[in-house]
């Protein structure tokens, strides 16, 4: 199975917002650990922080993570002031589609940005969303196996 995202892109600050904006899109829902924060660390850098202040401006911005550890969610609900959803159980479409009408969101209204080929993006494709796959926000500092995982999945990915 192939999957091509609408948007491949080797940083989260390479999406082009107004680009975004022109198509309609309202919403962008991002997955977590390796889109926004390193994995498992519970905390947003400067960086991102900045730049989701810059993106709120525009879009309604949520997380959409299949992390389940309650003690980490507990850690990352604490430095969030956005919507979160754990346990989402990408790449089904049942939670997330739930937690969008929750906020009268429609999923083609929404971009989903993760660094996960057959979890986010397959998952945004099913809801109708825009997808955007980007790098994982650690990938200089990844273990080589982790970055082999990534290579080995991103086979999957057609360009």
């Amino acid at each position: 199975m192939f999957v091509k995202p609408d948007y491949n892109l080797k940083r989260i600050y390479d999406i082009d917002l107004d680009d975004l904006k022109n198509q309609g899109i309202k919403g962008m829902l991002f997955d977590l650990d390796s889109t926004l924060m390193a994995s498992k660390s519970a905390q947003y850098s400067k960086e991102i922080l900045d730049w989701l202040s810059v993106v709120r401006k525009d879009f309604f911005i949520a997380v959409v993570s299949n992390n389940h550890n309650k003690k980490y969610i507990e850690k990352v609900s604490a430095v969030s002031d956005f919507p979160l959803l754990f346990d989402a159980a990408k790449p089904k479409t049942q939670k997330v589609e739930a937690f969008l009408k929750q906020y009268n969101i429609k999923p083609e209204d929404c971009a989903l940005v993760g660094d996960r080929p057959l979890t986010d993006i397959v998952c945004g494709q099913r809801l109708g969303c825009k997808t955007i796959l980007v790098d994982s926000i650690t990938a200089d500092t990844e273990a080589k196996i982790v970055r082999f995982v990534r290579f080995l999945e991103r086979l999957s990915v057609s360009h």
